[in-house]
């Protein structure tokens, strides 16, 4: 038998400190660093993932990653299976291919992945552990609301763009199709779903997604197309839920300009849905084969009552369409001149060929006057770009480069 040992009263205090010490010390999750080799299987295999795109001699990037890190310990203790999330890192200038698979343009760069798929929206909040420890939870939660009973839906805000979903049970390949598509888009659309009895008077076909558009007197569409095709079902949804001409505010400014596409905007007063209405129908009629080179927007005319002096107009004088090109801004004219046919896609094609650029600077362009009329170059000073200023803030990022658009 081994004789006891006894501890010295200085002794036990060190060994019960180490003991309390190590019971009450939070366990510390490693950031998962990114390369070539493993960002695929890992990203493809988590359900979400959210990764930091840094570089070491960016001060930005220094000062956010403890509080990356802190936020991957809170999450964890709360989604503790290893892929449920994911805090990752890419280190871009050791990886600059990866950086520029995912177009990179700042640091650090916070983008959240489902399943491997990368979301439009990164992460522009808080850089603070709770801001980020939010943001992941909420993208945890169901987007998806379910109707108890069909008499929900004359409840519904009809200023928003809603997706229902009619099934006969929640547990089938349809529902976690559109499950899926719901917690991509769910920032676009307001995403709602019934099943079994509650569900079959609207199932009279078998299981369907229907869309009701903005407005009580615009009508239902119902899709068509086979409700297990994650892609067609994905593509369906986004075409409505995220519209031709898009509204900008204070809020997506930054994410609209990172775009990098001009914008066309129509400035009109909120309560001026007719002149929204031609402006959206007059894009679509001319303009959708310029989808992807340029945005199409609208905006409030008493909130964005500065761009507006920029090309010395007033709220009173919308409605008005421009083009901010991130150097200049250009004036359509007059609004009615919207209806002119081919007038409105003539305007951007002014803008990509360079005419608006010259003619701000050095006149008329020699095509447009008539033979043997004396051109004169006509120095101006066209109104330099306002929304550029809602671009990322080089005092919140390391910017990579500029933009030199006409």
């Amino acid at each position: 038998m081994n004789p006891a040992v006894f501890l010295s009263l200085p002794d036990l205090r060190c060994s019960l400190l180490l003991l309390v010490t190590w019971v009450f010390t939070p366990v510390t999750t490693e950031i998962t660093s990114l390369d070539t080799e493993n960002i695929d299987d890992i990203l493809n295999n988590a359900d979400v993932a959210l990764v930091n795109f840094y570089a070491d001699w960016c001060r930005f990037s220094q000062m956010l990653h403890p509080i990356f890190e802190e936020a991957s310990n809170v999450i964890k203790e709360e989604y503790p299976n290893e892929n449920q999330v994911v805090f990752a890192r890419v280190d871009c200038d050791q990886h600059s291919d990866i950086a520029q698979r995912y177009r990179i343009s700042k640091y650090p760069t916070l983008k959240l992945f489902r399943n491997g798929m990368m979301m439009k929206r990164e992460y522009r909040g808080q850089r603070s552990v709770k801001a980020l420890a939010d943001y992941i939870r909420q993208q945890k939660s169901d987007p998806i609301q379910e109707l108890h009973d069909l008499a929900e839906i004359t409840t519904l805000d009809r200023s928003k763009r809603n997706i229902i979903g009619y099934f006969e049970q929640k547990d089938s390949e349809n529902y976690r199709v559109f499950e899926r598509v719901a917690k991509i888009l769910h920032d676009d659309c307001t995403f709602l779903s019934a099943f079994g009895a509650v569900s079959k008077p609207e199932r009279y076909s078998g299981d369907n997604i229907v869309y009701k558009p903005p407005g009580h007197s615009a009508p239902d569409m119902v899709y068509l197309g086979y409700m297990t095709n994650f892609d067609g079902t994905y593509n369906w949804i986004q075409d409505k839920c995220v519209p031709l001409v898009r509204e900008i505010t204070f809020e997506n400014g930054e994410e609209l300009t990172e775009e990098g596409l001009p914008f066309l905007i129509l400035f009109h007063m909120k309560e001026d849905t007719e002149s929204l209405e031609i402006f959206q129908n007059e894009v679509a009629r001319q303009l959708i084969s310029e989808k992807g080179t340029i945005n199409f927007l609208h905006a409030d005319c008493d909130k964005f009552r500065h761009p507006l002096l920029h090309i010395q107009k007033t709220p009173s004088d919308c409605p008005v369409i421009a083009i901010d090109s991130f150097r200049h801004m250009y004036v359509f004219g007059d609004f009615r001149d919207v209806l002119i046919p081919g007038k409105l896609k003539q305007f951007v094609f002014d803008l990509h060929s360079g005419k608006l650029h010259r003619e701000f600077h050095h006149g008329p362009d020699p095509t447009d006057t008539a033979p043997g009329q004396e051109v004169q170059d006509v120095a101006s000073s066209p109104p330099e770009s306002s929304f550029q200023k809602l671009a990322p803030s080089e005092y919140r990022y390391t910017l990579l480069r500029d933009r030199d658009e006409l």
